[in-house]
This record gives structure tokens, sequence and C-alpha cells, in this order.
């Protein structure tokens, strides 16, 4: 069986020091209902984060 997933949303937002916690409570929370949220840096600007909705 194969597991798929599937980005639905991407946006870039200013980074903050406490973004990681809605991340964190997003995924703990909803990953029932197979979404799961991901948070990166941004390659060209640390001042901005990247934040990824994807369906599992």
């Amino acid at each position: 069986m194969e597991s798929k997933i599937e980005i639905l949303s991407t946006v870039t937002i200013q980074n903050s020091p406490d973004l990681y916690k809605v991340v964190d409570s997003l995924n703990r929370t909803l990953k029932e209902k197979d979404l799961m949220f991901g948070l990166a840096l941004d390659k060209n600007d640390d001042s901005k984060a990247v934040f990824t909705i994807y369906r599992t």
C-alpha cells in the first residue's frame, strides 16, 4: 500500500518564535482528519516562514 501526500496549500508568512506551537497544535488536533501541517524557514529570507498544509 502506497502512502501519497498531497499539498493542499502553501503560504509564506512572517516568522515568529511561537509559530511552531500553532503548527504542533494543528497536527495534534487534525491528524484524524488526514491533515498534516509543515513549517520551514524560507530559503531566501530567514525572517519569513513557509507554512504548508498536506493531506495524507
